[in-house]
């Protein structure tokens, strides 16, 4: 109707009756607009008005192209993501996102305005991009690490069940090169392990690294693969250092290498760390740590944990967890294998209850699985089924009464161990909860999610009490079993440790990745974190003082620390886990 209006207007506009001679206005004669005036002014407008709708309809043309082109590349990156299962998780996208920003792009394709109110589509989130396309590489999703055997597992009938949409044309190959992968000889391949005796932004002499070196007897140690100094790697992602910071510490090296801990006062204001002289020196505090076992698992390790008594090692995999001696010295094969969930889902998180008769293993599927120990054969004793898809994350009371999963679709289900019953939930997360811990008290529970978010939650009035903000997807988290400190693993590769009654928290800059894992030893002093970047931080409780550092031959994507504080061991993309030593 109103373009019918419009073209009318238009047409009365241009006949001859508004053409007629005007009649010029005499002197002293009051300035008055006689009605052919006034409808040339109206006409006049009206023309100027449909030139600028002819300029921004070419300008809504071309931000529509531009979409178009957009939602293409989202939907190439995202495709390729899906397509690689042992990748899916680490984008921080679960299937609820999925079908949300689908959702959010047809809604686009169907509502673009007419006419755009803005010079740029910013109406056009793709939501959470930074963490889609930061992760596009989270296990190196690029062509030097797109081996045969990863691109065996891209299944078309597994792309058709996640991608609700007609498959989209993908570009060239050339394009499957990320720029944000790590390049490859990024880094050496060699495995070393170095121990930090500077303070911050202090790099120890060449001869100190030499002094605390330990490598296992098959490894390379040709000189120039340890001679670089994870600070001196630190050095050139400079742009992820607190603006405006000098890059020595006061009193420190007259060097000027860079500073990686910073203390963030209540008010924001961030300070290089001055660590105290006994931070990496005391009782319970490691020098160093050496590889003493690798356990060929045969797929990417998703999961790892060690049981109470140290001899056992269980490494969660594709549809398996499987069971391994660590007592004894030489090659490792598997004692046992525990077929769990689908042959093709895999294993997400795994407890040992400190008994070790009872294991419990969740992942990509909607049942946890209990598993008995005791028996000659071990066997499934119970499973526990939830609404959410998949299972992120588990946690066990201190009573071992209880546990937690985090579940895909942000809901923390609490499960009672003895009945197998669903007990409650807590709902808060808007996306899928992605880790856990719990305070030794068992009062408190701490999770972290894919919405950004970290929560607090009172196990005896079953409500959350606290929410911290952030500006990135939490992957990992730990609380300090002997004080008020919570470490958290961001997707923007910080560490930050937070005291959880006071404002004031401090932040770790060694990852050059996101934080996959991160576990506290059961001391309390020290706690370590990996990532993407294939890295083992061990880091001082609370102001982040390294303690030392390995470098693995891929993402390291899981990792625990033995109940009695002397072993790490780490589960990673080149489908193995690593046992460590640690040395007092």
């Amino acid at each position: 109707m109103v373009c019918v209006e419009v073209t009318l207007l238009s047409l009365l506009l241009s006949s001859p009756l508004f053409s007629l001679p005007q009649v010029p206005i005499q002197p002293g004669q009051s300035f008055k607009f006689t009605v052919l005036e006034t409808l040339d002014r109206i006409k006049e407008e009206f023309q100027f008005l449909q030139a600028q709708y002819h300029s921004l309809k070419l300008e809504c043309e071309k931000l529509a192209s531009e979409k178009t082109e957009m939602q293409r590349h989202y939907i190439m990156v995202s495709s390729i993501l899906f397509t690689l299962p042992h990748h899916r998780w680490l984008t921080g996208i679960n299937q609820t996102t999925w079908r949300r920003k689908q959702q959010q792009l047809q809604h686009l394709s169907h509502h673009t305005p007419g006419i755009p109110l803005t010079p740029h589509p910013s109406g056009l989130s793709l939501g959470g991009g930074s963490g889609l396309l930061a992760l596009t590489g989270a296990l190196g999703v690029s062509a030097h690490l797109a081996s045969k055997d990863e691109r065996n597992h891209l299944d078309p009938e597994h792309l058709r069940g996640v991608v609700s949409s007609p498959p989209h044309p993908l570009l060239p190959s050339p394009a499957l090169r990320s720029p944000l992968s790590v390049p490859p000889g990024s880094y050496p391949a060699h495995f070393g392990v170095v121990s930090h005796a500077g303070l911050n932004g202090e790099l120890a002499s060449p001869g100190g690294f030499g002094a605390a070196l330990t490598l296992s007897p098959q490894i390379s140690t040709s000189a120039g693969v340890y001679t670089r100094s994870p600070l001196m790697a630190y050095e050139s992602r400079s742009h992820l250092r607190a603006p405006g910071l000098s890059s020595s510490l006061p009193g420190g090296s007259s060097g000027g290498k860079p500073a990686y801990s910073f203390h963030v006062s209540a008010d924001g204001q961030m300070q290089p760390v001055p660590f105290p002289p006994d931070a990496l020196l005391g009782p319970g505090i490691p020098r160093h740590a050496r590889q003493i076992h690798t356990l060929n698992h045969g797929e990417v390790v998703c999961a790892v944990t060690i049981s109470t008594s140290t001899h056992h090692v269980y490494t969660g995999g594709k549809g398996c967890v499987k069971v391994w001696d660590i007592s004894q010295p030489g090659s490792k094969s598997a004692m046992a294998q525990l077929d769990c969930l689908n042959r093709d889902n895999y294993i997400r998180s795994c407890k040992i209850l400190p008994d070790g008769r009872t294991l419990i293993v969740g992942g990509e599927a909607s049942t946890l699985s209990i598993w008995d120990l005791a028996t000659p054969t071990p066997r499934i004793k119970a499973e526990l089924t939830s609404s959410a898809p998949a299972c992120y994350a588990l946690a066990i009371s201190p009573d071992n009464k209880v546990c937690f999963s985090c579940c895909s679709d942000g809901n923390i289900v609490v499960w009672d161990l003895h009945n197998q019953t669903l007990v409650r939930q807590f709902q808060g997360h808007t996306d899928g909860a992605s880790c856990i811990d719990i305070s030794n008290d068992g009062t408190k529970l701490w999770t972290g999610g894919l919405d950004n978010t970290v929560r607090c939650w009172d196990l005896r009035e079953g409500r959350q009490l606290q929410q911290h903000d952030f500006t990135s997807q939490i992957f990992s988290l730990g609380y300090c079993p002997t004080g008020e400190w919570l470490a958290v693993g961001m997707e923007s590769s910080n560490v930050e440790v937070l005291h959880v009654s006071k404002p004031d928290k401090y932040q770790l800059h060694l990852h050059e990745s996101c934080v996959l894992s991160l576990k506290f030893a059961s001391c309390g002093k020290w706690f370590v974190s990996t990532g993407k970047d294939n890295l083992l931080n061990a880091w001082r409780t609370p102001y982040g003082a390294s303690i030392f550092q390995s470098k693995e031959s891929s993402s390291v994507l899981s990792c625990d620390v033995s109940p009695d504080d002397k072993y790490i061991v780490t589960g990673s993309g080149d489908k193995k886990a690593t046992v460590y030593e640690v040395v007092y």
